[in-house]
């Protein structure tokens, strides 16, 4: 499906007599020259062999998107036509494939950053440095939450390295250049802004792109985007391109690269030890919604709302509760629950972080010792209670459109309740109710309403009738579903 972008015009009104004139903007190098001239003897391409028999000599590599990104659509479309064009050809009679990218040096004496899905796979590696010298590299450690990878060649002689730069200190309309590997093509040079920093991609729980403008292709994954200076500000890694008149990948002035500030962490991290450990605060959050802020009398929509405290983890050995709205660590201001697990996974294992939390109307600090976050941990764990609760006839909510039971050993048959989950099941939803609209299901178990534990129909009532009566607008409820804890704002209009 193609996309159209509408150009709007703007009205600009001329300033009052004596108002001060608006600043001017820095205008564009005379020349990128000097600058190329000095970056691309540190930029290399990249070839990879792998034994696939689904993939064809030729083909890029591209970055792997969750179902239902834009992205990753767009790239499994691309590598499709590729595949049809390369039937019958390709490899060599082994199943051998070989993938181009870009990399850059951080080192003289030969370690090589590019992106994981660059070499992911790869049975052979090799880096072309700009004057043709080829050499066989082996891999140091990859991060695939990040998309980041360390390679070491080792060189006759030193090589020219990159040195890095401040990210953080980006600014939207800063110049920036991007030198890669497009299309197996080499050493190409473009040049663009910063169009926006943050950028949530769907790529993984730790998206924070630069956006550029800057032309970036197939094949420029893993080269640098350099600043002014000559500093490397980031890793461009993906692209987005809903469709061209070819009906091939080509860059239509978006593109995504990794921050330097979070290549550098994860860089020092392989080259120390191969592996990327990071911190764990030993909680779920999530978004704090308008309606969520409205419940819980909050004058701004902003923090990570803690869902779930995970037993024995470092949250709540420091005094971390559910419910608490986290809106600062370290001094960073949390705006949204999306950047509170990257901020605590670039601190060290054993980081003391300050917290500000909103708790109750108040302004609590708490300082949590961070643990090591593992597979195992990484989704926290769901919070742990006993007892079946008592039997209670069924009882109907029609104001939010609820219908509800007691967790009799009959109702968790029905619904395949665990035996030591606690609450209140929900057994019918109303429909157009407001829990429709807040996406409550048959099935879902309320365990507080307000902030506190409810354990029968009649419970749940009384708190809702309680809080309809005080004039709010809606009440919290914490839900679990299929073992997993969410806040939900419940409308009571």
């Amino acid at each position: 499906m193609r996309r159209s972008l509408m150009v709007l015009g703007v009205l600009l009104l001329p300033t009052a007599c004596g108002d001060p004139a608006p600043a001017r903007a820095e205008p564009p190098p005379h020349s990128f020259a000097p600058l190329v001239e000095k970056m691309l003897p540190a930029v290399v391409n990249i070839s990879t062999t792998q034994t696939m028999k689904n993939k064809k000599q030729g083909q890029l590599p591209m970055p792997e998107f969750p179902p239902g990104s834009p992205f990753g659509d767009f790239f499994r479309d691309y590598q499709q036509r590729q595949k049809e064009n390369d039937q019958g050809g390709g490899g060599d009679d082994k199943g051998g494939a070989t993938s181009l990218g870009s990399g850059f040096i951080i080192d003289a004496s030969g370690y090589v950053v590019t992106n994981n899905h660059v070499i992911e796979g790869a049975d052979e590696i090799t880096v072309r440095l700009q004057d043709d010298t080829q050499m066989k590299a082996t891999l140091v450690g990859t991060d695939k939450a990040t998309d980041i990878a360390l390679l070491k060649v080792e060189p006759s002689s030193k090589l020219p390295a990159m040195v890095w730069g401040n990210s953080d200190a980006l600014k939207v309309g800063d110049w920036v250049v991007a030198i890669g590997n497009p299309f197996g093509l080499g050493g190409t040079v473009t040049a663009g802004i910063i169009s926006a920093r943050g950028r949530d991609i769907g790529a993984g729980k730790y998206d924070d792109f630069l956006q550029t403008d800057a032309s970036i292709n197939l094949g420029n994954s893993g080269g640098p985007l350099i600043n002014l200076n000559g500093e490397v500000i980031g890793m461009n890694t993906a692209i987005f391109s809903p469709g061209s008149n070819e009906g091939e990948a080509g860059s239509v002035g978006i593109g995504f690269a990794i921050p330097a500030v979070v290549i550098k962490n994860v860089v020092q991290q392989l080259r120390e030890t191969g592996k990327v450990r990071r911190g764990w605060l030993g909680v779920q959050i999530q978004d704090v919604t308008p309606d969520i802020a409205d419940t819980l009398n909050l004058k701004q929509q902003r923090g990570a709302l803690v869902a779930v405290v995970s037993p024995g983890g470092p949250g709540e050995q420091a005094g971390l509760k559910q419910g608490d709205v986290i809106i600062s660590i370290d001094g960073k201001d949390v705006t949204n629950g999306r950047m509170l697990p990257r901020i605590v996974a670039e601190e060290p294992v054993g980081h003391k972080a300050a917290l500000v939390v909103l708790r109750k109307g108040g302004k609590t600090n708490v300082t949590v010792s961070l643990g090591e976050l593992k597979e195992d941990t990484e989704g926290g764990a769901a919070i742990a209670a006993t007892g079946n609760g008592p039997a209670e006839a069924e009882g109907t909510i029609d104001s939010v459109g609820l219908t509800l039971d007691a967790l009799s050993p009959k109702i968790r048959q029905k619904f395949s309740v665990r035996d030591d989950a606690q609450g209140v099941a929900v057994v019918r939803v109303a429909p157009n109710s407001p829990a429709a609209k807040r996406e409550i299901k048959a099935g879902d178990l309320i365990v507080e309403v307000g902030q506190e534990e409810v354990s029968t129909p009649n419970d749940v009532a009384t708190r809702v009738a309680k809080a309809k009566d005080n004039g709010q607008k809606a009440v919290l409820l914490l839900v679990e579903r299929a073992g997993d804890l969410l806040f939900v704002a419940l409308p009571l209009e």
